[in-house]
């Protein structure tokens, strides 16, 4: 796959499918992007597990960190990654430990292991790089639009509501 662009169908498909997501490098400090992306994915409507050892048992935003994926009291339908790069494959390792497979690996911007991704795509595991899933929700959303950005989706379908705040959710191609 070419994972320097990807199509709108693609990342709609994933948004629309995963329902449990683990957040890797999750920070209960609110003023970082992994504390904001955590906030948003929950008030969306997403079962979210903040992975980070250093809080592990700690509350944060009604739920509680784990120390690793593995401690993650149910299946995990996507793994988003808030380390560096060179983190990558190490969380991939624990991801394909786990049974049954995440269906997705994400790794947020700035954030890309072409190895460590070949090797996730290769169990079965669809993979989006240098992306964040909350900027992304929202482009596919619409809601982006609310703020006068320009989100470069066209659609004059009307929107369907799904469960969480103000979620129109995305939209499928």
């Amino acid at each position: 796959m070419n994972h320097d662009s990807y199509d709108n169908s693609y990342i709609a498909e994933i948004l629309n499918s995963v329902k449990t997501i683990a957040i890797v490098g999750a920070s209960a400090n609110d003023v970082r992007p992994s504390f904001f992306v955590t906030k948003y994915l929950i008030d969306k409507g997403f079962t979210v597990y903040p992975i980070n050892p250093g809080q592990a048992g700690k509350p944060i935003l009604g739920r509680t960190f784990y120390a690793r994926l593995a401690d993650v009291p149910e299946p995990i339908d996507m793994v988003d990654i808030f380390r560096a790069s060179d983190a990558v494959p190490g969380v991939v390792d624990e991801a394909l430990a786990l049974t049954p497979l995440p269906k997705v690996i994400w790794m947020q911007l700035t954030v890309r292991h072409d190895a460590a991704a070949a090797k996730a795509e290769a169990a079965g595991i669809k993979v989006v790089m240098n992306r964040c899933p909350k900027i992304e929700y929202g482009r596919l959303s619409g809601e982006i639009g609310w703020n006068g950005v320009n989100s470069g989706v066209l659609s004059s379908r009307k929107p369907v509501m799904r469960q969480g705040f103000q979620s129109f959710g995305v939209r499928k191609p």
